[in-house]
């Protein structure tokens, strides 16, 4: 199967790069030095699944501020051997000591978790997600997926200006935490760029992990750094929460757009709401109302704002809670959700539908036997709590902050809960072989990247680098605002004013984007990596 994808016009957005194509495997992540160690796995002999595990660990050491091994990770796994995607939950649980009664007598009962607290920290998960990974789809040991990644904690790397510009704006973040502080700064101060970094405590711990595979992380001392922080910091995290956690494999969530496949994760992650948008869309000819029109903007911002409030109602761990996602992606719901929508004026605040029931990273990978990884890891906002477990060099995240303290929610806190999830792995597939693995990092953000790279590449043919090119729009749940690209024209803006759109920023940029597309007649790769960052995608 072959994806209608145009060359004719690379580059239509402006001075950016070509999609990279290549025979034999390819990686495309954020950060260079990321995607040269996942390339560098599949080159000594590892498929898909061992590069992306080996590029998330190589994230986590030069982009510290977004990923880790105290975060979360989710996958969805094509492999060549099965007609199946296989989708990897690696997020966390609630400790047991987190309850609804205990948080609301430490916030108020009307209180919000902070994301700097240690309230906010969540069981880490990707530690066991990279191991599991590795252990059923990879072809080598872990030891080895992880030694570039170690060995470049240990020897150092030069800090890229995006990654430095962030450090520096984090150091009040970074100076509140002592081991903090101790970890991630130098003399006080973030490094600068061109400066060589080292890593030698989270170095260790990558080592142990190694060695000793997810029970080094979630039993013996580095568990017991994290117990001993969290009770420094008035947590309840507990051994045995660390001790129980494990991921779990589920079965990907899908629409059909046009004739593909589009696949996400299942709630707690986020993905619903884009495939909710895109049931809502595949109702309408976008092909005929053109690329980033007001018709075009104004029925995607719509069908976005309807699938983020389903999302921020329905959505959290379907171990706790009945969601309902066969009700949500129902055809008959998206021409219920389609007739709420005037084209002639925006929804400033729609609510929720009734369906009947029935800061982070982004690497794809892909290798010559037409192995497909998409992976996302997050340690939720810009360096997660803030809080580094003793000298283990690990920063804890802090998804907790999504939980509500409201009992009525569905995403209410409990202990052993997991909490709604913004990262989300995408694919794309047509008549069951996937196609495209894709994302889009940036909160909210991925939702609606996800939207727009799916309709950039199905209804205007696009191929991958110029789908991550496109000029981009986003919606602000909280203020209801809308942000445009400052590529997109004034006249389009000032259409969407017209009907009512509370357009906030017509400049800057959102998010950042990967892709890879296997072009299984030709048997090569396309690759594309979004300019919005610093990586690339790296082919051989």
């Amino acid at each position: 199967m072959t994806l209608r994808m145009s060359y004719a016009e690379a580059n239509r957005f402006g001075p950016s790069r070509s999609a990279i194509v290549a025979g034999r495997g390819m990686v495309a992540t954020s950060q260079p030095v990321a995607a040269l160690a996942g390339v560098d796995i599949l080159r000594q002999g590892g498929n898909a699944v061992d590069a992306a595990v080996a590029t998330a660990a190589m994230l986590n050491v030069v982009e510290p501020m977004s990923t880790g091994i105290g975060g979360d990770a989710f996958a969805l796994i094509a492999m060549s051997c099965s007609d199946r995607v296989l989708g990897l939950n690696a997020s966390g649980r609630a400790p047991t000591g987190a309850t609804r009664d205990e948080y609301a007598r430490r916030l108020g009962p009307d209180g919000r978790i902070s994301g700097h607290t240690i309230l906010a920290v969540t069981v880490p998960g990707a530690a066991a997600g990279w191991a599991d990974a590795v252990a059923r789809c990879g072809r080598m040991s872990l030891a080895d997926v992880l030694a570039p990644a170690i060995a470049t904690a240990e020897n150092g790397f030069a800090v890229t200006p995006q990654i430095g510009n962030a450090w520096r704006g984090s150091e009040g973040l970074l100076r509140r935490v002592d081991t903090s502080a101790a970890t991630w700064l130098i003399d006080g101060r973030a490094p600068k760029v061109g400066e060589i970094f080292r890593n030698p405590a989270l170095a260790a711990t990558l080592r142990a992990v190694a060695e000793g595979g997810a029970d080094a992380f979630y039993r013996g001392p580095i568990a017991e750094a994290i117990v001993r922080c969290s009770d420094e910091h008035d947590g309840v995290i507990s051994m045995d929460d660390l001790a129980s956690h494990e991921s779990t494999w589920v079965e990907p969530i899908s629409v059909d757009y046009r004739g593909y496949q589009v696949l996400e994760i299942p709630p707690n992650g986020q993905g619903i709401a884009a495939l909710e948008a895109l049931n809502i869309c595949a109702l309408e000819d976008i092909g005929a109302m053109g690329h980033n029109t007001a018709d075009t903007l104004h029925l995607h911002l719509e069908a976005m704002k309807l699938g983020f409030q389903d999302r921020d109602r329905y959505v959290t761990d379907m171990d706790f809670v009945d969601v309902p996602v066969d009700g949500l992606l129902s055809t008959d719901y998206a021409r219920s959700q389609r007739a709420r929508i005037d084209m002639a004026r925006a929804q400033p605040s729609p609510s929720a539908g009734v369906p009947r029931r029935g800061d982070t990273v982004y690497l794809s990978a892909a290798d010559s036997d037409g192995n497909l990884v998409s992976f996302i890891n997050s340690l939720y906002s810009g360096w997660g709590s803030g809080i580094t477990a003793g000298d283990t060099g690990v920063m804890l995240q802090n998804r907790g902050q999504s939980f509500s303290l409201d009992p009525g929610h569905a995403n209410v806190i409990a202990p052993g809960k997991r909490t709604r999830h913004t990262i989300i792995p995408g694919m794309l597939a047509r008549d069951g072989q996937p196609l495209i693995s894709f994302g889009v990092m940036g909160g909210d953000m991925q939702a609606q990247g996800h939207v727009q790279f799916v309709c950039n590449v199905v209804d205007f043919g696009m191929n991958v680098q110029d789908a991550l090119d496109a000029p981009r729009w986003r919606y602000d749940r909280s203020g209801a605002d809308i942000s445009l690209e400052r590529w997109i024209d004034a006249a389009t803006q000032a259409d969407l004013v017209a009907r009512g759109h509370a357009v906030q920023g017509h400049g800057g940029f959102f998010g950042g984007g990967q892709a890879i597309y296997l072009d299984h007649e030709q048997g090569t790769l396309h690759g594309g990596s979004d300019p919005r960052r610093d990586g690339c995608a790296i082919g051989y």
